[in-house]
């Protein structure tokens, strides 16, 4: 079999188990303190942290003109908008040459 299915099968495991062992050690507990409840609220934000940050550091002028973009759109609109509007006009600007 090829090895790369093990790692997608393992893979997949771990992911699995390290969800469920969470859910697990979170359900045998009555009550949560409030900063573990404000810690498990963060970690959202802090994982796309570390997938957008990355991707910053490499973004050309058209990536950062679609960032821009995106923050004035996601004042006015719906989190599905801001992402639409800011690919279109990502792919827009990728397309004329702009980068």
């Amino acid at each position: 079999m090829n090895p790369m299915i093990w790692i997608i099968i393992f893979g997949g495991i771990a992911t699995y188990g390290t969800r469920i062992g969470g859910h697990l050690v979170l359900s045998r507990f009555d009550h949560i303190h409030p900063r573990v409840q404000a810690g498990l609220n963060a970690v959202p934000a802090a994982v796309l942290t570390t997938l957008v940050a990355p991707a910053l550091i490499d973004a050309g002028p058209a990536e950062w003109v679609a960032i821009v973009f995106a923050a004035f759109v996601g004042l006015r609109a719906k989190l599905t908008g801001m992402f639409f509007s800011s690919a279109v006009l990502l792919i827009a600007l990728r397309q004329i040459g702009f980068s």
